[in-house]
């Protein structure tokens, strides 16, 4: 299982954006994030909060879907 950090950058991969490039995206757009240098500083200490991850997703479109395990 990946962390959400890791989840993320494989989406940022995918779509060719960076970190950086997706604060200041998201900041042009009126989104409440930190300054692109420091908008993987929380992931990486594992203290990121969960409404900028939402955020991040919703910029992204994605969406977190919470379910029961499959056993």
């Amino acid at each position: 299982m990946l962390n959400i950090y890791e989840e993320i950058k494989i989406i940022l991969l995918r779509k060719g954006l960076s970190l950086r490039k997706l604060a200041s995206k998201m900041q042009e757009q009126g989104y409440d994030v930190p300054v692109p240098d420091a908008i993987s500083a929380p992931f990486r200490r594992k203290r990121v909060r969960f409404e900028m991850v939402q955020e991040i997703l919703d910029f992204l479109g994605y969406e977190i879907i919470i379910r029961e395990k499959q056993k």
